[in-house]
């Protein structure tokens, strides 16, 4: 049985206490409400960096409360979605991924999921970000996930344009002018379907490397940017900066 074309989509998480809720998991939630329940989700996490590349294969992933110092509420929370050890066997065959059972479900995924699909019930599946690869090679490695699409299977990633914790201002305020020219620079970058620049993104912007001192919030983007097919739209939501420097603007390809 064919299935729809799945669009692929980027997550702006922000703070683990978005999973309680509030008006970014309101944009999640709309968003999962349009684009229904696909056949499954194989998820890029900021929070899971391997020496090698890693894809989780149980049938029952755990709900990692990977973050210290929140309420009690949230470290109790629970997600529990179905993993999908076919979905799983599939990526590691597309991409040469290590099945492991040594990982579940961190915050990047099931703070933002526990929205989209408040009912648990879509299979969920993380990929690993391989800190032997450089940017260009995780560019290139996603475009091996794009026949997912094409069965069933949203890509998605989840991380930030924009991640300065150092810079973040608690009380909140305006964003930094440098964030907010890169996260421009980003989002111009996608409309455009300039890739190259994205993957270069050292070069997208003045300050580039306040935006992203370290890139394990960035590279998920590049495993969405890298399934746009011709005809793809390109939109955002929750396109907002909050604290002065972290972006919660998600992307929708498809």
């Amino acid at each position: 049985m064919s299935q729809p074309r799945q669009p692929a989509i980027f997550f702006g998480h922000g703070s683990p206490m978005n999973a309680l809720g509030g008006v970014h998991a309101d944009g999640w939630r709309a968003l999962g409400e349009a684009v229904g329940k696909p056949r499954g989700v194989l998820m890029i996490s900021a929070h899971w960096e391997t020496g090698g590349l890693g894809v989780t294969a149980q049938e029952r992933p755990e709900t990692i409360h990977d973050f210290g110092g929140f309420p009690d509420e949230l470290h109790a929370m629970q997600y529990p979605a179905p993993g999908s050890p076919e979905l799983a066997a599939r990526v590691s065959e597309l991409t040469g991924a290590v099945q492991t059972t040594q990982w579940g479900l961190d915050h990047g995924t099931w703070s933002v999921l526990a929205h989209v699909w408040p009912e648990a019930d879509v299979p969920v599946v993380q990929l690993s970000l391989n800190q032997r690869l450089d940017a260009r090679g995780h560019y290139e490695l996603a475009k091996a996930l794009r026949p997912l699409r094409d069965e069933g299977v949203i890509i998605a990633g989840s991380g930030d344009f924009v991640h300065n914790l150092r810079t973040w201002k608690r009380s909140g305020g305006d964003p930094y002018e440098w964030a907010s020219h890169f996260n421009e620079a980003v989002k111009s970058a996608l409309i455009r379907g300039d890739d190259d620049a994205l993957v270069d993104w050292v070069g997208l912007a003045e300050d580039a490397q306040m935006s992203v001192p370290t890139d394990e919030h960035y590279l998920p983007l590049l495993y969405v940017a890298a399934q746009r097919l011709p005809g793809d739209d390109v939109s955002f939501f929750n396109d907002v900066i909050e604290g002065g420097s972290i972006s919660m603007t998600g992307v929708k390809i498809g």
